[in-house]
């Protein structure tokens, strides 16, 4: 861009802003961003709608909710840091760990907001390609680990592919990577896993690998995407890196008093979640069925590897009134939604398959 009307850095200028899940008319379902389809729990409505101390700043540690984290994985409440999303924590990691001539590495394709943080800190992104099913390399991946490799990535379940990280692939893919590289576990999907091998956050932090932070949300599987809370787990030394690097008080007293109202309710909230997860298996099989090559899914989503015909499914779907969301030359994510939309789903992926 040449028409700025000051000094923008060339990389910034470049960046494509981040494009969010297009809203769906009320004759249309939306599929497009990975979002609990069930409303909100009636006591977490209540917890919220009781929080009206608005004249008043939140407390900006989230204190009681990073102490019962603490409590769940066992740490110290110095060892839990929550923000506004967990995207934002990867804002800060990166801004953290890395700057020019520094290089954060992840798999691709992956969430989409990857390649950003590492522009805006400074970085060059390493985008490693996907195996053929659609999973992470972790081979190739630690052969990439240079002198430079400041900070990566492992996405599992892998948005918006779907197959997960195996907890002995993990295991070995860390002790291959040098012990001063920041890896950050990203288990934004993690309550939608049924793979019994799949990689935990648990077992990893049980492991203690010290430059391992394991990060989660309360926005897919908890319902909570409009208040912004997601938590990430480490070495304190780690986190407090990060937290030096957060806007203060980002993270509203609401989106607390949820997030507290959410764990108490967890039993209904992830009972919900499994039948996410049965609607899930259900409908990949029966793209399958319908002739789609469809990855392991694993989230709360399926993937469709249309290439180069993306965009032009995504409008096929679109015409039927359901709202996903296309990757440009390489697929399209289908949201797992409400149950009246899945034939729909399963008809307009069959009008278009091949």
């Amino acid at each position: 861009m040449t028409d700025l009307p000051v000094r923008i850095r060339p990389e910034i200028a470049a960046l494509p802003a981040y494009r969010q899940g297009r809203q769906a008319s009320a004759d249309a379902f939306k599929l497009s961003s990975n979002e609990n389809p069930f409303d909100p729990l009636p006591g977490v409505v209540d917890a919220v709608r009781a929080a009206t101390t608005f004249n008043r700043y939140p407390d900006a540690s989230a204190g009681r909710l990073r102490a019962r984290l603490a409590d769940r994985y066992a740490v110290a409440p110095d060892g839990v840091h929550v923000a506004a999303g967990s995207v934002s924590i990867l804002y800060q990691l990166a801004s953290a760990t890395s700057g020019p001539g520094d290089e954060i590495m992840f798999a691709w394709r992956s969430f989409e907001a990857y390649p950003g943080l590492a522009a805006v800190a400074g970085a060059t992104a390493v985008a490693v390609p996907l195996t053929a099913d659609a999973g992470h390399d972790l081979d190739a991946m630690a052969d990439a680990v240079t002198d430079r490799t400041r900070m990566i990535i492992v996405c599992s379940p892998n948005n918006p592919t779907g197959p997960v990280v195996s907890q002995a692939a993990f295991d070995a893919f860390v002790a291959r990577v040098r012990s001063d590289v920041l890896i950050v576990l990203d288990e934004a999907y993690a309550e939608f896993v049924t793979d019994p091998d799949a990689v935990t956050g648990a077992a990893v932090l049980a492991a203690g690998h010290a430059n391992v932070v394991v990060l989660r949300t309360f926005s897919k599987a908890y319902g909570l995407a409009g208040l912004r809370v997601g938590y990430a787990i480490g070495d304190h030394r780690i986190l407090d890196a990060a937290r030096s690097t957060g806007i203060p008080l980002s993270v509203t007293a609401q989106a607390e008093e949820a997030a507290l109202a959410s764990l108490d309710a967890e039993d209904e909230l992830l009972e919900r979640v499994r039948h996410i997860a049965v609607r899930r298996d259900a409908l990949a099989d029966r793209l399958r069925e319908a002739g789609w090559d469809i990855p392991v899914a694993q989230g709360n989503f399926v993937w469709l590897p249309a290439g180069e015909r993306a965009l032009e499914i995504a409008e096929a779907f679109d015409a039927a009134g359901l709202i996903v969301r296309a990757f440009a030359g390489d697929g399209v994510r289908i949201s797992i939604g409400e149950e009246e939309s899945i034939e729909r789903i399963v008809a307009a992926a069959a009008s278009v398959v091949g």
